[in-house]
Order: structure tokens, then C-alpha cells, then sequence
């Protein structure tokens, strides 16, 4: 079977309504493996082997954070800084990623219309997103739509539980489209 592989990163984590709540619904999807980087790394001293073997078992590897700053906690930087290597991710010799998907899973305080070029933030979320997905590109790996949570502060618990629904729906899709493209010839 197809593997999904969620990197998670989210430094408080005790303090979070939805992304506790879409790591819960991403748990229970079957192919799914859920890989809490703040709690395997308090430290930010990343086992490099382990994580270049996890990135390999996997068919998707998805980028599961709040979106900080424009941008991801400080965690999934360094592991993208220092798991992404030369040789093995990108290079003359790096194609232990290619034909891979990536996305990235995300949830914002603001809402969607602050992501605009009329907006707030006056830019949106894909383009803030583009160092993803060109870190993607880069590694040879198709970069999937981004899945984005907004307005996180003012959601209710039923709406957050839609979220996480549609979350869990989004990882068995991508399972069973990975297992798909696993069986072709």
C-alpha cells in the first residue's frame, strides 16, 4: 500500500483548537504516517538518516504547520535545511525524491479575503507558499494544492470538526491515488 508520510511541526501544540484536532483526523487515516517534529526534536538536533529513510517509504509527504510569519515554524526549516540535501534530494545524483507528491497543510489566523492582492496581506497563500513548492519542483517531486484551514481563532468545534473531516478526506485520497499510481504499469 501507497504511504503518506505527515510531517508536523507546531512548537505549541497544547495551545492549538485545529491543528490538534486535523492531527487527530490524520491518525486515524490508514497509509497515513504522522511524524510530530517538535516532539521528535525539542532539540532541533534532526537524525538526518531517519528522516532521509522515512522521505523514502513514503509516496506524499506533506507539510502539516500553522502558518507562521508567512512562512512555517522554525522546525520545518531546519529539517528542510539539513534533510534536503545535495546528492540526496536535488543535484547531479539527488533523485531519491523524484515522482514523489508534496503538498502542504496549513492554517492561518486570517481569513481567506486577507490573502489577496486587495487583501490584508496582499498576497496569496500560494504565493507565500512558493518556496514549497519550488523545493518541491526542485527535488523532482509534483506539488499538490496546498490544504489551508483560515480564520482559525474564530472557527466553532463543529466547524473545526468539518475541517478535520475534509482533512482525513483529503489523506485517504491522496493514499488511494498514490496506490493507484503504484499499479500502473
Amino acid at each position: 500500500m501507497a504511504r503518506v508520510l505527515v510531517l508536523f511541526a507546531h512548537p505549541a501544540l497544547h495551545r492549538s483548537r485545529v491543528n490538534s484536532r486535523l492531527l487527530d483526523a490524520a491518525r486515524k487515516v490508514e497509509g497515513v504516517t504522522v511524524h510530530d517534529l517538535y516532539e521528535a526534536y525539542p532539540d532541533f538536533f534532526i537524525d538526518v538518516p531517519r528522516e532521509k529513510q522515512l522521505l523514502l517509504d513514503h509516496d506524499v509527504i506533506v507539510w502539516q504547520h500553522p502558518f507562521f510569519w508567512y512562512s512555517c515554524p522554525a522546525l520545518i526549516k531546519e529539517w528542510l535545511d539539513v534533510v534536503l540535501e545535495y546528492g540526496f534530494a536535488y543535484g547531479d545524483e539527488g533523485t531519491a525524491l523524484e515522482g514523489k507528491r508534496a503538498l502542504t497543510a496549513i492554517t492561518t489566523g486570517g481569513g481567506a479575503e486577507a490573502y489577496s492582492p486587495e487583501g490584508f496581506n496582499q498576497f496569496t497563500i500560494r504565493q507565500f507558499l512558493t518556496p514549497f513548492e519550488q523545493t518541491a519542483r526542485l527535488c523532482g517531486m509534483t506539488y499538490e494544492e496546498p490544504f489551508i484551514v483560515h480564520s482559525t481563532h474564530h472557527l466553532t468545534d463543529d466547524e473545526i470538526s468539518a475541517h478535520a473531516e475534509r482533512y482525513a478526506a483529503r489523506l485517504d485520497q491522496l493514499v488511494a491515488e498514490s496506490s493507484t499510481r503504484e499499479e500502473q504499469p
